[in-house]
């Protein structure tokens, strides 16, 4: 009897020790949000800022400014989209249209066979994307509406060439939520200057 009640309350301890080792397991996972949900990066803001770095967008959407090696992005300006001071491309947009030429000024205004378009201002400044709506930006680049809004233009090249509509909506909400971040640049970006479309 003596024997039995021995096992019994090694066997009540070692189940009150498992029991504690489970719960503080628990306790440590908490509080971990799975690497998954952003992409491998431990913020949704991180996973914007990668997928903006590796997407390319700085290319067009930050003026340059010339380096010893050429023309480079001026990271003071960045994602403000063409420079208001700046004049548009010194070339014919009609003649661009007979040839089918694409010129570029800085990769910020871009002239072809449409007419000139310009880089938008991507900051958090409200001449860029500060009063915009997740809901409006996803629309904008799903959609390739102009600023998101119904009734208004398609985007123009280059930008609606750009293969965005393949994106999740998950990585485009990160997108998002990095711009929101970046430092707000007042940046009024000129007017498109179309073409009417071909035929017409």
């Amino acid at each position: 009897m003596k024997r039995i009640s021995i096992v019994a309350t090694m066997f009540i301890a070692a189940l009150f020790l498992f029991t504690q080792c489970s719960d503080e397991k628990k306790t440590d996972t908490d509080d971990i949000k799975p690497v998954a949900q952003y992409g491998g990066f431990d913020s949704q803001v991180k996973w914007g800022e990668r997928l903006v770095t590796v997407g390319g967008c700085n290319d067009c959407h930050t003026p340059k400014k010339m380096g010893a090696h050429g023309p480079e992005n001026d990271m003071t300006l960045m994602l403000s989209g063409h420079p208001t001071a700046s004049p548009p491309p010194d070339f014919d947009a009609k003649e661009a249209a007979k040839k089918g030429l694409i010129v570029t000024q800085t990769f910020t205004a871009w002239t072809g066979p449409w007419g000139t378009t310009y880089a938008a201002n991507l900051t958090s400044d409200s001449t860029g994307i500060g009063a915009w709506t997740e809901a409006q930006f996803i629309k904008c680049l799903k959609e390739k509406k102009w600023m998101g809004l119904d009734n208004t233009r398609p985007l123009m090249p280059p930008m609606s060439m750009m293969p965005v509509t393949e994106m999740h909506d998950d990585e485009l909400k990160a997108i998002f939520a990095y711009l929101k971040t970046t430092k707000a640049v007042k940046n009024v970006i000129p007017e498109a200057a179309l073409l009417p479309p071909p035929g017409q």
